[in-house]
């Protein structure tokens, strides 16, 4: 007869990631959110490449579902399962946890610093060009995209905020966790 294995320090970052995916529920200020921490602690902390990346995409969507159709409901006619534009977003969220699967091979506080203020910034180029791209708010020259990027420069505070906070949220969680709990400094299956 098999035994179930359970791998409790994936099941752990798991808990972690759903977790801090559900603050996307509460307001706080424009652009402060968990995502590009989700992202990052993935990428450092999933074993399985493909886990990395897909596991925190799938805990943005899913918090989006509910932040579109809960939250925001009234700037959409409909259940809203994408909303305008989400590629830039999701592509920017990939990058960061595939970059941090090699950045934070070894976790230390300078590199989820660095890697945090690296997703804020990412996050700001990619999405402003997003918006420039995809729709008609700019002209598409450079001075639109220039007006685009200016027109984003309030919002980089949230991003910073929330990408820093909840990094360190999510990243000192687990540290004193991993004091607290040997079995999660182990990376076999159980």
């Amino acid at each position: 007869m098999k035994t179930a294995k359970i791998n409790v320090r994936h099941l752990f970052v798991f808990a972690l990631i759903v977790l801090v995916a559900s603050t996307r529920l509460m307001t706080f200020l424009p652009n402060f959110s968990p995502l590009t921490a989700i992202s990052l602690f993935g990428g450092a902390y999933f074993v399985k490449k493909w886990q990395a990346i897909l596991i925190p995409i799938l805990c943005v969507w899913t918090s989006d579902l509910l932040v579109n159709n809960i939250l925001y409901k009234e700037y959409f006619q409909s259940f809203t399962f994408f909303y305008q534009g989400f590629y830039w977003q999701y592509l920017c969220y990939a990058i960061i946890a595939l970059v941090s699967i090699f950045a934070l091979k070894k976790v230390t506080t300078l590199r989820v610093l660095t890697m945090g203020l690296f997703g804020s910034f990412l996050f700001f180029l990619v999405s402003n060009f997003g918006v420039w791209i995809s729709s008609n708010m700019y002209p598409k020259s450079l001075e639109g995209l220039i007006q685009c990027y200016i027109a984003g420069i309030p919002f980089i505070k949230g991003t910073l905020l929330g990408d820093l906070g909840f990094s360190a949220l999510l990243f000192g969680t687990f540290a004193l966790a991993e004091k607290q709990f040997p079995v999660l400094n182990q990376k076999t299956i159980y």
